[in-house]
């Protein structure tokens, strides 16, 4: 097993930097083990944005694989899945422990989980760098 997940896409857009690339889910997720938890099994087409060396042309079209080492990866999906159910579990307990009733303290967790998210969204470039895509011409 290596330690680089791999998607085959095609060159969507081209921007100074990055390269925006489609990614078309295949059948190679259904035997992926990891597919519940990945997200791209989630639609027929993802778009992935990439940084890359200026001096690097792509073009508009062009086939290009896609990676993500395993550990990043693993890292993704903590930030995204893991860490938004404890911000739901620690917000419905700490409501419940205060005396609020289930339905407020529900309501509370739901506020809580979109707060998380808002301060992921507020600290993407931050996160941004910790995720590093590759991108090589097929």
């Amino acid at each position: 097993m290596t330690g680089v997940i791999e998607h085959s896409g095609v060159v969507a857009r081209v921007d100074s930097g990055r390269v925006f690339v489609r990614i078309v889910v295949g059948s190679a997720c259904a035997a992926c083990r990891a597919r519940e938890a990945c997200g791209m099994s989630e639609s027929n087409e993802k778009m992935v944005e990439v940084a890359v060396d200026p001096e690097v042309t792509y073009k508009v079209g062009e086939a290009v694989t896609v990676g993500v080492r395993r550990r990043t990866g693993g890292m993704a999906i903590l930030l995204a899945y893991v860490g938004a159910l404890v911000v739901l579990l620690a917000v419905l307990a700490l409501g419940i422990a205060l005396g609020m009733s289930e339905g407020v303290s529900a309501l509370a967790a739901l506020g809580g989980v979109a707060l998380y998210y808002v301060l992921l969204w507020l600290f993407r470039r931050k996160i941004e760098h910790t995720i590093h895509f590759t991108i090589t011409k097929r």
